[in-house]
């Protein structure tokens, strides 16, 4: 099977995330993934959409959030591009949950979860486009 590409771009607010949840959704079924696979697929998206909405765009809703499928027979990629601050995997550093949790903090913990939830998350930027690729195996459909 040659790669299929489904495409939706939403105004970056966080108030357009069930749209890309369902987008996700709709395209993994029909790709065959299990119900719990789907679920990891939903969140690790709403979690990458909301760290461009909030981090690369800081909530200015005057930008748009591209959101691309691309479905081979070996992988289910979630491509999210934007042209906000650039995400500096080098620079980031995982934030302590035990004082999160004793001080209150709310976040800061989306990227380790997408890497937990995805086989794979790749960052880049190029001409001023950041790309966040979230890839599942289809061998690993759990």
């Amino acid at each position: 099977m040659a790669s299929i590409t489904h495409k939706l771009t939403i105004p970056s607010s966080t108030r357009y995330l069930v749209e890309v949840r369902d987008f996700v959704k709709g395209h993994a079924a029909k790709a065959g993934f299990s119900s719990q696979a789907i679920e990891y697929l939903k969140l690790a998206v709403d979690e990458a959409c909301t760290n461009v909405i909030k981090h690369a765009y800081k909530d200015d809703r005057e930008n748009i959030v591209d959101v691309a499928i691309i479905v081979t027979d070996d992988k289910f990629v979630i491509r999210l591009r934007d042209r906000g601050i650039a995400f500096n995997e080098a620079e980031y550093q995982l934030p302590d949950l035990k004082e999160s949790i004793s001080e209150g903090k709310r976040g800061g913990l989306g990227v380790k979860l997408m890497n937990r939830l995805m086989d794979r998350v790749e960052y880049r930027t190029h001409d001023g486009v950041n790309e966040c690729c979230l890839v599942k195996y289809r061998e690993d459909n759990s």
